[in-house]
């Protein structure tokens, strides 16, 4: 049987990884990206975002230690030198990149791609215009930040998470639309280089859709970092000048209306499918709420053949879970019975603690009629934590009143996304409370805190009070 062809357009996390598994399983692949391989997450998003939140968590650690002496207060983050480690972290992972999908046969081909007819994909590159016969598609083009109409992003005054990754000069006042991931970190970074941070948020909590209860202890802890958050505010108009910008709207708390002014706005509140100008004829593809694309338990789209991964097809937008889509549809193209599953979906916000969770929040098994256990424990009885001088998060576990099984846990400490994954099992394989206290952890550790939480659900801590 002759090699089957496989087109994949976009080179994010998804795409990328459903290249190197196409691969691995003999298909001919081909991955057309427009610009660099690693897409949105690589080149301006997670791993930048992830260098300076820790260059300048670092810093901001350093100025706040009460054991120090000496002239702290005339310590400098030299913003010239992180922006140069930020390109060479990059450069080499893309480099890695480049490096494996050439070891592993995918050809990569650089422009802007489409299909212009069934099987068939058209790249428009430097050296012309190139046809490609495909045997299955997939497309992994990603999102886009979204702007309002009476606030276009023009890259100076008005910004994305892009622009704001690399700006020349760290401003005075930093305006931040949007209290979720992005705006957090983002917006963490700037208030740690001195930047006067407010954050505007329409919803009733930060990080809406996440766990209430470590949502708003997380808000505590970051108004004491000097974040100034604003809830429930509904923005109305806006005024863009040269170096300056000023957003007016209504307290939906208390009915006035506000302004705020600043040197520059972070837009980040949400993001949009780059679907514009993909196929031959878009209204082949079916779409979901948000203008997403509707796919199968294998990915593919209502046009048999072809598969979408990632961001086109809404969800929660991260990339681990492009990762995962990327995966599935590369196995189903070749022939395997992989099925898309996000029952134990994790996410993180790298703030300082971070937020990680997995599963079920509270609010979401009430809702579904599930009768629940919480079990919370706090780091302030956790050793580590305090020898780390952060006792102010804490990890909670959702379980099932009926058989204890879990349903979800939600964690708010330092490295926090780098506990989760035992957690993530857990719910993954249905796990019990019992099975989390199975095994022996590493003291002195913040990880001994999962064992805590759950136990404490059937009230049988040992290590804080079960009253």
């Amino acid at each position: 049987m002759d090699k089957k062809n496989l087109a994949i357009i976009g080179g994010g996390p998804g795409g990328y990884l459903a290249a190197l598994r196409a691969a691995q399983l003999g298909l001919s692949v081909v991955l057309f990206e427009q610009e660099k391989v690693g897409g949105i997450c690589i080149n301006v998003g997670c791993i930048p975002t992830k260098y300076l939140l820790h260059q300048t968590a670092t810093f901001y650690q350093i100025r706040a230690n009460k054991n120090l002496e000496g002239p702290i207060g005339e310590l400098q983050l030299n913003w010239q030198r992180v922006q140069e480690g930020r390109r060479g972290v990059v450069d080499r992972l893309v480099k890695g990149l480049e490096f494996l999908l050439s070891k592993n046969k995918v050809e990569v081909i650089k422009g802007k791609a489409r299909l212009t007819s069934p099987g068939e994909v058209t790249a428009w590159t430097s050296g012309g215009e190139i046809k490609f016969q495909a045997d299955k598609i997939i497309l992994a083009t990603g999102s886009r930040p979204a702007d309002f109409p009476f606030l276009r992003f023009n890259g100076r005054e008005v910004i994305s998470s892009t622009e704001a990754l690399s700006l020349p000069e760290i401003p005075k006042k930093l305006l931040v639309v949007g209290a979720g991931a992005i705006g957090l970190e983002l917006g963490s970074v700037y208030r740690r280089l001195g930047t006067e941070v407010s954050i505007l948020e329409i919803m009733p909590s930060i990080l809406p859709g996440t766990d209430l209860v470590t949502a708003q202890r997380l808000e505590r802890i970051l108004k004491k970092q000097g974040l100034k958050i604003y809830l429930q505010m509904k923005i109305e108009s806006a005024e863009v000048s040269s170096g300056q910008v000023s957003l007016k709207g209504l307290s939906l708390l208390d009915n006035k209306p506000f302004e705020f002014t600043a040197d520059k706005v972070l837009i980040a509140a949400g993001r949009r499918p780059n679907i514009e100008d993909l196929v031959w004829d878009e209204n082949l593809l079916a779409r979901q709420k948000g203008n997403f694309l509707e796919v199968n338990s294998q990915g593919e789209t209502s046009v048999p053949g072809i598969y979408a991964i990632g961001d086109l097809t809404g969800g929660k937008l991260l990339a681990h879970k492009a990762y995962h889509d990327g995966r599935v549809a590369a196995e189903a193209a070749a022939g395997l019975n992989s099925q898309l599953d996000y029952k134990a979906l994790p996410s993180a916000i790298f703030t300082e603690p971070e937020l990680a969770s997995v599963g079920l929040s509270q609010a979401e098994a009430e809702a579904r009629g599930i009768a629940i256990k919480i079990g919370e424990f706090p780091l302030q009885a956790n050793g580590r934590a305090l020898t780390m001088d952060s006792p102010d998060g804490l990890v909670r576990i959702i379980a099932s009143q009926a058989d204890d099984e879990i349903l979800g846990a939600h964690l708010l400490a330092p490295h926090a996304s780098e506990m989760l994954p035992i957690l993530t099992m857990a719910v993954s394989h249905r796990l019990k409370i019992k099975d989390l206290d199975s095994i022996i952890y590493v003291h002195p550790t913040l990880s001994e805190a999962i064992p805590e939480a759950a136990l404490k659900a059937n009230k049988e801590a040992l290590h804080i009070l079960n009253s």
